[in-house]
């Protein structure tokens, strides 16, 4: 079943406004990367500015991560939320990453940001091997349920 038929069981289309406060009130993503193979997958938190999404990355001596970032410049990213099987929210991103410049970043701190990273990776940043990427947004695209389908509402209310 595509997502048009399936309206009728409660799925909605989210418009832009709705995409861009989903995304404001979440921080923790999973970034997808294109490999020969099969999808490279990162959860990452983010920083949104606009039409913008700000990664950080932790990078080791050899990074599968930085390298196809590098290699690719484009990805897609995942924000989903699950309340219930009947209560849920997914945006997805399509677009291209680039690195900011450290001489950038400055900048980026000045903006109000939701990004969140696990304690032990805000004490690594300090070790040095960190890049910050823009992924720029080409496509958006957001879906949710918000409650029973009209055909279950109708078989339980009075």
């Amino acid at each position: 079943m595509t997502v048009d038929e399936l309206e009728q069981y409660g799925l909605e289309w989210m418009d832009d406004d709705a995409v861009g406060a989903f995304l404001d009130d979440h921080a923790v993503g999973i970034l997808g990367l294109p490999t020969d193979d099969v999808p490279y997958m990162i959860p990452l938190s983010y920083a949104r500015d606009g039409d913008a999404l700000y990664f950080t990355y932790l990078l080791g001596a050899e990074s599968d991560k930085g390298a196809l970032t590098d290699e690719r410049r484009r990805g897609r990213f995942l924000v989903y939320d699950v309340e219930s099987q009947f209560r849920w929210q997914s945006v997805m991103l399509t677009g291209d990453l680039s690195e900011v410049p450290e001489s950038a970043w400055g900048d980026l701190v000045e903006h109000p940001s939701n990004s969140w990273r696990p304690s032990v990776l805000q004490s690594a940043t300090t070790a040095g091997g960190v890049r910050v990427y823009e992924f720029a947004i080409e496509e958006q695209v957001g879906i949710r349920q918000s409650g029973l389908a009209p055909s279950f509402r109708e078989n339980i209310e009075p």
